[in-house]
């Protein structure tokens, strides 16, 4: 398995806001500037997370974005699923998947499934607010 930067610049941004977090937007030249992140690339991750109801945006004097949820009440795994789709290790386990016609005598997929279940525990074991205590070097970059 392997995260994509749109899944690891996605954390980062969460992680940003949370710690920055207050009353106001935070504006997106903030964001940009702290993650040295490219704007037209963060702005489609934005997009994403306000869709998914993690960010609340506002254009204009005064906008930016801030969390709707606190960071105790956003896991990892839900800003992963976002962004890189279902965890699932094998195509036979992503959620809607066509039933295998090997179920039956495949003696690897309950491997599989504890993997996937590892990975899924994991993931959703691990909240944003999580994430702000373990940051080792005190900054604002952080490398997810």
């Amino acid at each position: 398995m392997k995260i994509s930067t749109r899944g690891r610049y996605a954390l980062r941004v969460i992680i940003d806001l949370a710690e920055h977090n207050s009353e106001n937007y935070i504006p997106l030249k903030d964001i940009v500037s702290r993650q040295e992140i490219s704007q037209k690339y963060l702005e489609g991750i934005m997009t994403d997370l306000a869709k998914a109801g993690l960010l609340e945006g506002q254009h204009g004097k005064g906008g930016g974005y801030k969390l709707k949820r606190s960071p105790e009440k956003i896991t990892v795994g839900d800003i992963l699923r976002l962004t890189e789709g279902d965890l699932a290790p094998i195509s036979c386990l992503e959620k809607n998947a066509e039933p295998c016609s090997r179920v039956a005598e495949c003696r690897t997929l309950p491997m599989w499934e504890n993997f996937y279940n590892l990975v899924k525990n994991y993931f959703d074991g691990i909240t944003i607010a999580d994430l702000m205590k373990t940051n080792p070097t005190g900054g604002d970059n952080y490398i997810i």
